[in-house]
This record gives structure tokens, C-alpha cells and sequence, in this order.
């Protein structure tokens, strides 16, 4: 029986559904979860064993790391291994022509969520209850509005669309820490189910919103307001991308970030959302000034992420919040 892998990003809706999506279309035996820092380590022991098919999806690059992810790709292909990588993230000229020559089969477009884009490449091996998964992957990702998402958004009940993708949303963040648990709702997921049928899964949802109210009034105390960002720490269990949510909505400036230490790789994760009035692609300016700093980042025009080494944190927001318009 081949080995297939699937490793996606293990962090939202839309990384879990294109994981599901994936397992469902080619059986896969083996799915792996990453966040961000750990895509590299864990791409590196993936390349060590032996296996004939992986999908990576939902794992964005940066300056940083995108010559690594390229360099693995390559002896993982070069021992005959099928690899496909599907994306909806900003990807530099250089790392595609780099993937294509590496013999990596590239699925991309900034227009639609990772999702959207493996149910449309697979649609032919799914079922139509899949559909229901792409639906979660670009509510969530607030890319209901592009041209195929649009089309399958309206196929569902919006309330309970809301309400599936939302409490999947939830669990997720309540389960960061327990692996396990979210490779059991890819599973679910990948077998046509919906994720009122996790078990003890809606149980985590209500806990989750219980934390969320009343973290509330502590986020806003933290709120730090300069002339185009807001900042704040993370000192609350929730997800930093809703903790950068309330952010941004609470301070009314065209970008909000949010920050914790991680003691282990004496950095910085920063989350980082941009309201209507921002008019950069925050993505890229992450990505510039995070890796001119000695750290990482990336992501799309309004929301990104970045890995910031602990002394230059102060220099980083006060050069982002420059960049801002």
C-alpha cells in the first residue's frame, strides 16, 4: 500500500479542511500538523523516511525559511516521491521557478483559500458533502467573496454554515496543544461527517467562547495605540488571530498586532490583522522587515504573521508602524 502524507497547517479551518479534503481524495495513511516555526524541522523529518506521495497545504513561506522548503522538496522528489504544494499564500518568482524545477506540483493563487483551491483540483475524487469543508475554509479565512468561493458559500444554510465553521474554529483553538485530538477531527472531517459530530467537540467550542468573553476587558487594558498600528501582548488563552481581531476592531487603526514569547526559541510569534484602511500588502512588508531583523514572516494583504528574535521587538513595531498607511 503506497504511503501517502499529508501535512497541513494546523492552526485554522481552512489548514484542517484542506487536510481533510486531501486524506479524502487519495486515502492518505499518515497527516501531520504544523504551525509556522515547525514547518521546516518536521518538512526535514518527512524527507528522512520512505514515502511515495505528500501534500503540504496551508503552510505559507518567507524569505527566511522558502530556500530550505525548496531544498527538502528536492530530495524528497529525487527519490521518486510524488509532491504537491498548495497554497494561497504571497510566493516570491524564485520559489516557483525553484519548486517547478524540484519537480513539485504547485497548485497557487492569492484569490482563493487553500481549501477552495484542493476541493476544486480534487473535485472529481470527493464527494459532494466535501464541498461543505471548502464552504468552513473560506467563511473563516474571510475569503467567502472570491470568485469560486462565492459559488459554493451559498450552497448551505448561511446560520448553520456559520455555526459548523465557527465551533470548528473554536476546537481547534481550544486543541493546539493536543495534536492527537485535531488529527481525530481531520479524520472526521475526511469521512464525510460535520464537526458537530467531533466528539466532546461542541463541549470545547462553549468553553472556548466562555474564555473569549472573559478575556474581553484584560485585551483592551493592554492595548497600546500608535499612529497607524495597535499592539498588544498575548496574555490570554485564546488564539492570537482572535486576540488581533479584537484588537484591531477595539483601536480603529488600519492595522493591529498582537505578540507572545516563546522562551524555547527566544522569540517573538506576532499575529497581525489590517482593517479596510490599511493600503499596504502587510504580507510582504512583514516579510522584509522580520527577516532584515534576523526573524520571519509573510502571509496575505490583511492578515500575516511573523517570528521576531526577543531584542527586536520594540524595532520591529516601531519600523511596521512606519510602513502602515
Amino acid at each position: 500500500m503506497p504511503e501517502i502524507v499529508v501535512m497541513s497547517h494546523k492552526e485554522d479551518v481552512d489548514g484542517l479542511c484542506s487536510a481533510a479534503l486531501v486524506s479524502a481524495a487519495f486515502n492518505a495513511n499518515t497527516v501531520i500538523l504544523s504551525d509556522y516555526p515547525s514547518l521546516i524541522p518536521k518538512l526535514e523529518k518527512i524527507a528522512g523516511k520512505s514515502i511515495d506521495r505528500l501534500f503540504i497545504c496551508d503552510l505559507g513561506l518567507s524569505k527566511r525559511n522558502e530556500q530550505q522548503f525548496v531544498d527538502i522538496l528536492s530530495k524528497i522528489t529525487a527519490t521518486g516521491a510524488k509532491v504537491t504544494y498548495i497554497d494561497h499564500h504571497d510566493i516570491s518568482k524564485e520559489t516557483v521557478a525553484g519548486l517547478k524545477k524540484a519537480k513539485v506540483a504547485l497548485v497557487h493563487t492569492v484569490k482563493e483559500c487553500t481549501s477552495v483551491q484542493a476541493y476544486r483540483k480534487f473535485k472529481k475524487k470527493l464527494p459532494e458533502s466535501a464541498t461543505f469543508l471548502a464552504a468552513m475554509g473560506a467563511l473563516t479565512d474571510y475569503m467567502e467573496a472570491k470568485p469560486t468561493a462565492s459559488k459554493i458559500v451559498p450552497r448551505y444554510d448561511r446560520q448553520f454554515l456559520m455555526l459548523e465553521a465557527t465551533s470548528l474554529s473554536y476546537m481547534i483553538s481550544a486543541s493546539q496543544k493536543d495534536e492527537g485530538f485535531l488529527v481525530g477531527m481531520v479524520d472526521t472531517l475526511a469521512k464525510g461527517r460535520y464537526p458537530h459530530d467531533v466528539k466532546g467537540g461542541f463541549e470545547l467550542a462553549e468553553k472556548y467562547a466562555k474564555k473569549v468573553a472573559n478575556a474581553v476587558e484584560t485585551i483592551r487594558g493592554g492595548i497600546v495605540k500608535l499612529d497607524n498600528l495597535a499592539h498588544a501582548p498575548s496574555t490570554v488563552e485564546l488564539s492570537s488571530s482572535m486576540v488581533v481581531n479584537f484588537v484591531l476592531g477595539s483601536s480603529e487603526k488600519p492595522a493591529a498586532m498582537v505578540y507572545k514569547l516563546k522562551d524555547d526559541i527566544g522569540s517573538y510569534v506576532v499575529s497581525i490583522r489590517g482593517s479596510k484602511k490599511c493600503k499596504v500588502h502587510l504580507g510582504r512588508i512583514v516579510n522584509e522587515v522580520a527577516t532584515n531583523l534576523g526573524g520571519s514572516g509573510g502571509g496575505h494583504d490583511r492578515a500575516c504573521g511573523a517570528v521576531v528574535p526577543k531584542a527586536k521587538l520594540d524595532e520591529f513595531i516601531k519600523i511596521l508602524d512606519g510602513r502602515i498607511s
